[in-house]
């Protein structure tokens, strides 16, 4: 398995893994065009057949950063795979010098395994203005809140 950054080859393989968990609802669907002047967020996991997981660094200020669109295929998941790619999205947080990453998630557990703290949505203003206006459960988002310092 490899991580690496993505590629503008990427893109649609990109939605179409972010979209398939988006119609369950889980994460923010994304649209080609927003993913293509997002590629650089973006980390990789591939193996010999293709991508397998994706996952975002987003950063929203001088200190704050968000971990988004984190989708691992099915048949993949319980592998270790999102725990590299987050882990890859924290590395690179530390290089740029950002302080704290932050995820808005249904599966609290998994984050609080990689140092992830519950932290209260309101402690995220910069969030607010961004996706979540798009959001079709805002202001009634049921997702937690959780930060890690880096």
């Amino acid at each position: 398995m490899k991580i690496r950054k993505a590629a503008i080859s990427d893109v649609k393989e990109i939605q179409r893994l972010v979209n398939e968990f988006a119609r369950k609802e889980q994460m923010i669907p994304r649209s080609v065009n927003e993913l293509y002047e997002n590629v650089r967020d973006f980390v990789i996991a591939e193996d010999r057949n293709g991508i397998v997981g994706v996952c975002a660094l987003h950063v929203l200020w001088d200190d704050l950063a968000e971990v988004r669109s984190l989708a691992v295929r099915n048949e993949f998941q319980k592998k270790g795979i999102g725990k590299r790619l987050v882990s890859s999205c924290i590395r690179e947080a530390r290089a740029l010098g950002i302080k704290r990453v932050f995820v808005l998630t249904y599966q609290p557990d998994f984050f609080r395994k990689l140092r992830f703290t519950d932290t209260d949505k309101a402690a995220l203003p910069q969030k607010i203005w961004g996706d979540c206006i798009r959001c079709p459960k805002f202001p009634e988002c049921d997702e937690h809140a959780l930060i890690r310092k880096v």
